[in-house]
This record gives C-alpha cells, sequence and structure tokens, in this order.
C-alpha cells in the first residue's frame, strides 16, 4: 500500500467504527454502472461537513487493490448489488487531497510540481519496468503503465477546489494564485480531458466544494458530469442524510422528529429533502439543538461583496433570513471565489457553501432551516452589518406592538420598513406585500421558527403562521397572518374565521393573536387589525 497509490481501507474503517454510520456505498452501484464509459468522468461537489470525504474514502476503499475490503462491505447496499464483486478491489486506485499538499511549511507555487513527483515516485515503485527512473509528469507514467501492462487507474481526488477557494479575499496573493490555479488546471486537464485519459482511466471522481471551474462561459474539464447542491441528479441521495435516514435515527436516539426537521433540514435535491450529517450526528450524540455548523474562513471572503451590495443582495438576504425566497440566475457564476459580477454569483456561492438552499424547478434560493439561519445571522453580526442591526431594532419593534395587539403602530411598522429597508420591492399585488412582511418580522426569527407559508388550515391557505420554539412556547402566541391588497384589513381577519384558519394550528395549544394586514394603492396606507384567541 502506498500514501497515494492504492493505499488501504483503514480511512473508511474508521467511518465504519463509528457509533452513527449511515450507509451510503449505493453510491458505487452507480460508479459501478458508468465504469469505463464516458460518464465515468465526475465532479460531486458539496458543503463542509457533508461527508465528502468519506465518500472518497469508501471509493478507495471498494476499489483499491491494495487491500481486501470484501468482509468491509458485507451487509452493505452495494454488498446486494450484481456488480458487487465484479469491482471490489479490482483496480489500481490514485487518491489525492490537494488540502494535503498545501502543508503551512510549503509554498503553493510550486504544489503541482510536488503533487506529481510524490504520485510519480510510488508508482515507480509498483511499476520499476515500464518506468524507471524518468523524469516525467503523471498522465505520462499512467500512460506509460497502460502500454506496458494494459492496466488503467481509478482517480479519486478530494478537496479538488482548495487551490480555487483560498486566499480569494486577500488581494496581494490573486495574482499569484490565478496563475498557480492555471497551472493546476492544465494538470487536470492533461489528466483527464481528450481522447488519451481515456485509455488509462476506468474511473475518475473529483469532489469539493465548488463544482469544475468555468473559464468564460465553459467549464475547464466539460467532459465531467457535474452533480452539486444546484443539480444533485442521481447522486441526490448520497449527499446528506435523507428524511428517511433521520427519522430512523431520531426514533434510535429519542429524538422529535418535527423539531430536528425544523432545526437542520431544508436542502432540496431532487425529491429528496437533504440534512447536513454532521449537525445530525452531532444532535444525536449530545440531545443538543443548536449550530453545529463550523465557522469558516471561506464564508468570511464573500462578505466584502454582501457589503457591495449589488444590485439588491442585502435587501435579499434580509428577506430570505425571515424566510421568505429570492429568485436567482445560478448559470453566470464562474465557480471561483473571485469573479463576482451580480447578485446572482454571490447566491450561487452561498448556495454552493451550503449556506442557502436551492429549489431549482422554481430556481429560488432560501435559507433552509435554523441551524443556518442562525450561523448565518451570527456571521454578519460579526461583521458589524450596521444596516441589518439597524433593521433588527425596527423589526422587533414591530414584532413587539404585535405581540402588544397594537394595530395602528403595525401598520406604521410595515410601512416604515417597506420605504426605509425594502425600497427595492414594490407594491404590485399580495405576493409583493408578502415579501415586505416576511423582511418585517424578521426579528420574530427569535422566538418562531420559519414562517410557514401558505399553510394548509381549514377551508383555505393561511399566508403566515408564525409556530413558536419549544422554549417560548409558554410566553409567545402563534401568529396567523392574513394579507390583503386593495381590500380592507377587516376583510382579511373575517376570511381568517370564515375559512377556519385557526383549524390548521390545532395541534397547537397555546394562544393565537390572529393579524389581518392590508394596504389600499391609491392611498398607498397600510392598515391593520388583530385579535386575540385560545385553542
Amino acid at each position: 500500500m502506498g500514501m497515494f497509490v492504492n493505499p488501504g481501507n483503514d480511512a473508511f474503517q474508521v467511518a465504519l467504527n463509528s457509533e452513527i454510520y449511515v450507509d451510503k456505498t449505493g453510491l458505487l452501484e452507480y460508479t459501478n454502472r458508468v465504469i469505463d464509459t464516458k460518464q465515468a468522468f465526475i465532479c460531486n461537489s458539496r458543503p463542509r461537513r457533508f461527508g465528502k470525504s468519506i465518500t472518497a474514502d469508501m471509493l478507495v476503499a471498494y476499489y483499491s487493490w491494495g487491500c481486501d475490503s470484501r468482509q468491509m462491505f458485507e451487509g452493505t447496499a452495494i454488498s446486494k448489488a450484481e456488480t458487487f464483486y465484479k469491482h471490489l478491489n479490482q483496480y489500481d486506485v490514485i487518491r489525492l487531497d490537494i488540502q494535503w499538499f498545501l502543508t503551512p511549511s510549503e509554498t503553493i507555487d510550486n504544489v503541482v510540481e510536488r503533487i506529481e513527483k510524490s504520485v510519480v515516485a510510488e508508482l515507480q515503485e509498483y511499476y520499476p519496468d515500464a518506468l524507471g527512473n524518468q523524469n516525467i509528469s503523471l498522465a505520462e507514467g499512467m500512460s506509460h503503465i497502460h502500454e506496458a501492462t494494459g492496466k488503467k487507474f481509478v482517480v479519486v481526488i478530494d478537496e479538488w477546489d482548495v487551490l480555487i477557494r483560498d486566499n480569494a479575499n486577500n488581494k496581494k496573493l490573486l495574482e499569484e494564485d490565478t496563475r498557480i490555479q492555471e497551472e493546476y488546471i492544465d494538470f487536470l486537464r492533461t489528466l483527464f480531458k481528450g481522447s488519451h485519459p481515456t485509455e488509462f482511466l476506468h474511473l475518475a471522481y473529483l469532489t469539493g466544494i465548488l463544482p469544475i471551474k468555468r473559464v468564460k462561459t465553459q467549464s475547464a474539464l466539460n467532459n465531467f458530469y457535474e452533480f452539486s447542491m444546484l443539480s444533485a441528479k442521481t447522486m441526490a441521495q448520497y449527499i446528506g442524510f435523507t428524511e428517511e435516514e433521520v427519522r430512523e435515527l431520531c426514533q434510535k436516539y429519542h429524538q422529535d422528529f418535527e423539531r430536528v426537521k425544523c432545526w437542520y433540514d431544508g436542502y432540496r435535491l431532487g425529491k429528496f429533502h437533504v440534512y447536513n450529517p454532521n449537525a445530525v450526528i452531532n444532535l444525536m450524540m449530545w440531545g443538543e439543538f443548536q449550530s453545529y455548523w463550523s465557522q469558516t474562513g471561506t464564508y468570511e471572503s464573500i462578505l466584502p461583496f454582501i457589503n457591495m451590495d449589488f444590485d439588491g443582495l442585502k435587501t435579499a438576504i434580509i428577506q430570505m433570513l425571515s424566510g421568505g425566497r429570492e429568485e436567482v440566475d445560478v448559470n453566470t457564476f464562474r465557480n471561483d471565489m473571485v469573479s463576482f459580477q451580480n447578485k446572482d454569483d454571490v447566491l450561487t456561492l452561498l448556495i454552493h457553501l451550503g449556506y442557502l438552499a436551492y429549489d431549482q424547478v422554481k430556481g429560488v434560493a432560501f435559507v433552509p432551516n435554523e441551524e443556518i439561519r442562525q450561523e448565518f445571522q451570527a456571521a454578519v453580526k460579526q461583521k458589524n452589518w450596521d444596516e441589518l442591526i439597524r433593521f433588527q431594532k425596527e423589526s422587533k419593534a414591530l414584532l413587539d406592538a404585535t405581540l402588544n395587539m397594537e394595530a395602528e403602530k403595525v401598520a406604521q411598522g410595515i410601512e416604515k420598513i417597506h420605504t426605509e429597508f425594502a425600497s427595492a420591492i414594490q407594491y404590485n399585488d399580495e405576493n409583493s406585500l408578502s415579501s415586505v412582511l416576511a423582511i418585517g418580522y424578521l426579528a420574530a426569527m427569535q422566538y418562531y421558527f420559519m414562517p410557514i407559508r401558505e399553510m394548509p388550515a381549514g377551508k383555505g391557505f393561511a399566508d403566515y403562521v408564525f409556530l413558536p420554539k419549544p422554549e417560548y412556547i409558554e410566553e409567545m402566541p402563534a401568529l396567523l397572518v392574513e394579507l390583503k391588497w386593495n381590500q380592507k384589513a377587516e376583510t382579511a381577519l373575517q376570511q381568517i374565521k370564515e375559512r377556519k384558519y385557526v383549524q390548521g394550528v390545532s395541534g397547537y395549544t397555546g394562544k393565537i393573536l390572529l393579524v389581518g394586514i392590508a394596504y389600499d394603492k391609491k392611498s398607498k396606507e397600510h392598515a391593520c387589525v388583530i385579535e386575540s384567541c385560545q385553542v
């Protein structure tokens, strides 16, 4: 076994030894299906703490003939597949963790050279007759081995994008980084692009946070099939934990699934609800509902772009923190940390980082859950985003007026927030009024879960339902809000009653405030009525 060539299965065994391991070996059925095909070039990107390295370790353990992994995989999903034994420990595997080559004691300017020399040296030990002591590139070495022996390789690269992510906010390093990135991309092209590499590769699997770097409008490695937080395709159930898997863990560890869902659900990948594995595992192990998201320099690097306020970016972020959704064009993003041209590019980056979720069908981004909302808000607070801090004070005043049933103050507060903080949102219908309302009640997120929009209730749909977090149920009422555009606020309140919206929160036992809000197009004035009821 080598460090890079045909490594063993020890790393994956550590994952199997852990108290909580969720079987994701079904992914191997897909890689087995595409091996030695045009689809055998895979880039599977996902956020931090979503199991990227474990997946890379699994691929190595399964394919590498440098170890015997039969017993390790017995009883897993892949062991039931027809292709299980056909590919088990049958191939030369090269595994690279690009982060490993960026040691503090080394400069990054010769990282490609270090990668090539390290791997070629091991290949020369395995295949001395084919390579001798030649000073050759990695691609040349693999090609020579194939010509001499007929053997082909499986290549697994973890943290493939680290050179593209790091130092993006350091202007002094940007020029040098660009040169290094170009050298690195050329290295990958030599390994993977064109007809020649297909002769010596069974399978190539890249994983990182970002998809393949784009050069202008084209992927630098356009022969790769990409699976990402924008479009996970057949990889969806293997990126994070699925809802079914989380349900089973909740039963085993006696956790309230609905509460877990509010805290850690929210990512939508095809038909799957996906949860951050790190957060779920920590909750099950320690039983504490909190943010397990790790603060990283990656997130801090995009904060300067938020502060530039690309065409309404700040308003969009406030709206999403309040439970709203924002349309986003994900097609212009260059898949790096420097080439931001507009608001959509920043939002797309946040989707890849896991700070936003993405609805592929509707083309909208949103804050996925309570964990991310808290982490997101804490991050911008740390950077003294003055506009947000000032806005939160106005929002808190609006919430207090609502809880105190001061209807006139509520109407005035919504009007002020629309004028001062959400001026980009122009009233045309109830949907635009709804956007301003979502922004206005940002302060409610401290005490309530993100609002349920158009919640099925009684004989129709309530526009907004705010349900208090368990720790605040005794002191905070539920809020049931109905909006009307060019109608009276009383009409909104009457609709709540006539359509029996209160029945929609029948599982909630406590005080409920019925809030009717309206906007008159001619007078450009807001109106509000509030009533209290008990379930």
